[in-house]
C-alpha cells in the first residue's frame, strides 16, 4: 500500500475512534456493585429517596446497587466515607445538599472539605421543612407557637445542632423573638419519633418524612418553609405568610462522589438518576409523600452549592454556633 494512502487511512481510522474512546470508557463503568451511601438513619428524606432510587438505578445499570446507612456527626461521617472512597464512581453520597454546604460553617475540624473533596453529580428532589407541633400544643399558628414558647418550656426537637433543620428554626427564632430549647438528635426518623411520644413538642423536618405522621393525626402542622403553599397540602400555610417574609429552607436531596470522579462517570449517573426520579410513579410516589422533583446537572448542583454554603455561613456567624 502507498505510505501516504496508509498514513491517511490511519489518521481516518484514528478520527473515528476519537470519538468513541470516552464512550466507551464511560460505558465500562460499573464494573462492581455501587454503593449510595446515606449519612443518616433509616427513615429520612435522603433514605426514603435512595431505597426508592437503587433498585431501579440496578436494573438501568444491570449492576448490584445497595443503600447503607451511615450515621454520625450531622452527616458528616458518612460524606467523609464518600471522599475516602477509591473506586472510581462506585461509592456515592445521597444526602441533603445544603446540609452538606453548611457544615464547613459549623465544625471547627472538618476532616474535609467538600467543596474541594467532593464533586457534583446530580440533584433530585427538594421538600420544604414543615414546622409542626405534638397535637397537646395548643397553638395553631406561628405567632400563637411564639406567644406559647414566652410562657412555658417548649423543647424542639432538631435533626442535629447545626443541621438544616436547626439553623431553619433558628432563623424564624430570629425574625419572630420565639424562646423555645433545642433538643438535638442523630437524624429526623428519631426527632419525629420523641414528638409524637410527647417528649418534645416542636419539629422543623423535611415534609418527605413528616408527612405520613400528619396524614395519620400524630402531628400537627403549624407551617411550611416555602414562598408560597404547597399544591399537595393546601391548607398548610406558609412561614412567610405568618410574619416571616420571603422564608424558605428545607431539604434538597442530591447525589456527589468523590472528587476524583471523572466527568463522563458522573454525567452518566447524573443522567440516569434524573431520568428514574422523573418517570411518572416515581415522581407520584415522592409528591405524594411532599417532595416535588427538582433536579440539577452536575454544574447546576455545584453552582447551588456554592451559594448555599455563603447563605448559611452568614446565619451561622450571626448565632455563633460552632462544634468540633
Amino acid at each position: 500500500m502507498n505510505p501516504s494512502k496508509r498514513q491517511f487511512l490511519g489518521g481516518a481510522a484514528a478520527l473515528c475512534l476519537a470519538p468513541w474512546l470516552p464512550a466507551r470508557a464511560q460505558s465500562d463503568w460499573p464494573t462492581r456493585p455501587v454503593r449510595i451511601i446515606v449519612p443518616y438513619p433509616p427513615g429520612g428524606s435522603s433514605d426514603i429517596i435512595a431505597r426508592i432510587l437503587a433498585p431501579r438505578l440496578s436494573d438501568a445499570l444491570n449492576q448490584t446497587v445497595v443503600v447503607e446507612n451511615k450515621p454520625g456527626a450531622n452527616g458528616n461521617l458518612g460524606a467523609g466515607l464518600v471522599v475516602q472512597a477509591a473506586q472510581e464512581g462506585h461509592t456515592v453520597l445521597l444526602c441533603d445538599v445544603g446540609a452538606l454546604a453548611i457544615s464547613p460553617s459549623v465544625y471547627t475540624k472538618l476532616s474535609f472539605d467538600p467543596s474541594k473533596d467532593l464533586r457534583a453529580v446530580g440533584m433530585l428532589a427538594y421538600s420544604p421543612h414543615v414546622l409542626a407541633v405534638h397535637p397537646d400544643v395548643p397553638a395553631r399558628t406561628v405567632p400563637e407557637l411564639v406567644a406559647l414558647s414566652k410562657k412555658q418550656r417548649l423543647n424542639f426537637a432538631v435533626t442535629a445542632i447545626g443541621s438544616a433543620p436547626h439553623l431553619a428554626a433558628v432563623a424564624v427564632q430570629q425574625a419572630t423573638g420565639a424562646q423555645w430549647e433545642y433538643v438535638p438528635y442523630k437524624g429526623g426518623s428519631q426527632a419525629v419519633t420523641d414528638t409524637i411520644g410527647g417528649q418534645t413538642q416542636i419539629i422543623m423536618n423535611g415534609l418527605l418524612a413528616t408527612l405520613p405522621h400528619i396524614k395519620a393525626g400524630k402531628l400537627r402542622p403549624i407551617a411550611i418553609s416555602k414562598r408560597e403553599r404547597m399544591q399537595l397540602v393546601p391548607d398548610i400555610p406558609t412561614i412567610s405568610e405568618q410574619g416571616v417574609a420571603g422564608f424558605e429552607s428545607g431539604t434538597w436531596q442530591g447525589v456527589m462522589a468523590p472528587a476524583t470522579t471523572t466527568d463522563p462517570v458522573a454525567s452518566r449517573l447524573s443522567e440516569l438518576m434524573a431520568r428514574i426520579v422523573s418517570q411518572p410513579d416515581v415522581t407520584a410516589q415522592l409528591n405524594e409523600q411532599g417532595a416535588e422533583i427538582v433536579t440539577r446537572n452536575p454544574a447546576e448542583l455545584a453552582q447551588f452549592f456554592n451559594s448555599e454554603r455563603a447563605r448559611w455561613a452568614a446565619v451561622v456567624k450571626s448565632t455563633d454556633i460552632r462544634l468540633d
